[in-house]
C-alpha cells in the first residue's frame, strides 16, 4: 500500500494551509487519484493498524438503507457517534441517533420524504442492471442530493460512485469523493468501496477488477500531522486477500447483496504496524 503513502506525501509536498468548518484547519490539496488492482491483493492499509470488522459493519448499515447510529453502535461500531447525540440532532428536529437523510438512505430511497422509504431503490437498480444491461455507461449511485445536503449534519463525503463491468467478466468500480480526510477516513473508504466491489462482483457472477478512487479536496488536519509523519516512517507491508464464504451459493442478486455479513468475509494474511490514534475533526 505505497499508494497511500504517496497519497500522504502528494498533501504534504503539494498541499496549502487551509481553514474549514470544523475550526481545526487544514494542509489541503485538490484532485487526486489512485488505481487500487484487487486482483494483487485487498488494499487495506498496512502501515497502521486498521479495523477491517467496523468497515465491514458499516458498510452493511449502508446498505440496509438504515441511519440511525444506535443500530451501528449496537454492532460494536462507534465511528459517528460524534455526530449522534442530540446537540447534533435536535437542531434538524430529530432524536438523538437519527442522522438524517445520509448514505443508507440516499442509497436506498433518493428523493424520498424522509424518514419515509419512498424514494428510488439506487442499490436495487445498480444490481438490476449489472445484471441485466451490463454494457451500460449508468451503473451509477450517487449519495448527493442538493435538496437535503443542509438537511444533516454531516452530508455525503464519498458523493458519486460508478461500476464497470469489462468483457462480461470483470467488475471496476470508480468513485469520487468530494472530501477526504486523508488520516482517519481515507483507510476506511479504500477499504469500504472494495469491499463493495467485492460483494457486488460475488453476487453477480463476476471477478473483481481495479478500484479507482478520485478525490476532491483531499486533506491533513494540522492536529494529525505528528502522526502522518510517524505512518510515513513505517515501510508497508503486503497486501492482505479477501475471501467470501458462500458455502452453497446462496449469495446472490439482490437479496445475497443484503444478507452479506461479516462471518461471510475472510480476510488472509493482514498484517500491519500498531494502531495510531487520532482525534476527529467534527
Amino acid at each position: 500500500m505505497s499508494t497511500y503513502q504517496d497519497l500522504l506525501k502528494a498533501i504534504l509536498e503539494h498541499g496549502s494551509e487551509h481553514e474549514d468548518r470544523t475550526g481545526v484547519g487544514t494542509i489541503s490539496h485538490f484532485g487526486h487519484q489512485t488505481r487500487f488492482d484487487l486482483r494483487a491483493g485487498f488494499p487495506l492499509v498496512t502501515t497502521k493498524r486498521v479495523p477491517f470488522r467496523w468497515i465491514a459493519e458499516e458498510l452493511f448499515w449502508f446498505l440496509s438503507g438504515d441511519t440511525n447510529e444506535t443500530n451501528l453502535r449496537a454492532r460494536g461500531v462507534d465511528i459517528w457517534k460524534e455526530w449522534a447525540d442530540a446537540a447534533h440532532t435536535t437542531r434538524f428536529g430529530r432524536e438523538a441517533g437519527d442522522l438524517g437523510p445520509v448514505y443508507g438512505y440516499l442509497w436506498r430511497s433518493f428523493g424520498g420524504r424522509y424518514p419515509e422509504r419512498d424514494g428510488l431503490d439506487q442499490i436495487a437498480r445498480l444490481v438490476r442492471e449489472i445484471q441485466d444491461n451490463p454494457n451500460s455507461r449508468r451503473l451509477i449511485v450517487t449519495g448527493w442530493d442538493p435538496r437535503v445536503a443542509d438537511e444533516v449534519d454531516l452530508p455525503p463525503c464519498h458523493t458519486l460512485f460508478q461500476f464497470k463491468v469489462e468483457r462480461g467478466r470483470t467488475l471496476h468500480c470508480q468513485l469520487y469523493q468530494r472530501s477526504a480526510d486523508a488520516f482517519l477516513g481515507i483507510p476506511f473508504n479504500i477499504a469500504s468501496y472494495a469491499l463493495l466491489t467485492h460483494m457486488l462482483a460475488h453476487v453477480c457472477g463476476l471477478e473483481v477488477g481495479e478500484f479507482v478512487h478520485t478525490l476532491g479536496d483531499y486533506h491533513i488536519y494540522r492536529n494529525h500531522l505528528p502522526q502522518v509523519e510517524e505512518l510515513l516512517a513505517r515501510a508497508p507491508l503486503p497486501p492482505p486477500r479477501l475471501e467470501i464464504n458462500d458455502e452453497g451459493g446462496r449469495l446472490r442478486g439482490l437479496e445475497g447483496l443484503l444478507a452479506f455479513r461479516y462471518e461471510h468475509l475472510n480476510l488472509v494474511g493482514y498484517r500491519s504496524h500498531g494502531k495510531i490514534e487520532a482525534p476527529v475533526a467534527v
